[in-house]
């Protein structure tokens, strides 16, 4: 399949390449956009890794208060440079960042967070769910550790679906905001506050 400059355009608004690596990602798909997308998006993740031990003390602090004033979320989200805080992409995925934490109720930012305690006390629960459901126990063990994967996925933000779009996590996300600014980018901390959740009845 011939490769189109209008394709090549196409690929590069989606994912922020340049032009010979668009170009090159169709080639190797055979024009096929959403494969080439995905590529792309592994070779953001490669060098997402690369960036990741470089100091991001920079960025900014989103507030953002839901619709009704109930819900409210604080983030602290950093970059390298303040000239990269100062865009107006840092600045949107800060926002769509806080949006997201106010819809799916997080607990952590990364699986990492989770405490052995927590994570042993869950995987308990699975793996007695399974034998409930009548499975040998070295089956249960296997399903446990499939399920434990939905657990992350509820509970840690980098895991999770993006709210606006289902298809894309918040660590891709993160990820190709990394590989188009060029600069490692980190979620410090974040606070989420709902409107009388910690008041005893």
């Amino acid at each position: 399949m011939a490769i189109t400059a209008e394709m090549v355009k196409e690929l590069r608004g989606v994912t922020g390449a340049g032009v010979l690596e668009a170009k090159k990602a169709l080639e190797q798909t055979e024009g096929d956009f959403n494969k080439a997308v995905d590529i792309l998006r592994e070779k953001g993740a490669a060098r997402a890794l690369k960036r990741a031990d470089r100091a991001a003390k920079e960025g900014m602090i989103e507030l953002y208060t839901h619709p009704g004033n109930r819900i409210g979320v604080m983030l602290e989200l950093n970059c390298e440079t303040d000239f990269v805080a100062r865009t107006e992409q840092f600045r949107e995925l800060a926002h769509n960042l806080a949006l997201h934490i106010v819809s799916a109720a997080p607990r952590y930012i990364r699986r990492e967070e989770v405490t052995t305690a927590e994570l042993d006390r869950e995987m308990a629960v699975l793996k007695a769910q399974a034998i409930a459901e009548g499975k040998p126990e070295a089956i249960a063990e296997k399903m446990v550790a499939g399920r434990i994967s939905k657990f992350y996925e509820e509970f840690c933000l980098l895991e999770q679906p993006f709210a606006k779009d289902e298809k894309v996590k918040i660590k891709d996300m993160l990820a190709d905001a990394i590989r188009t600014t060029g600069e490692n980018i980190i979620v410090r901390r974040f606070a989420r506050y709902e409107l009388g959740e910690s008041l005893e009845d």
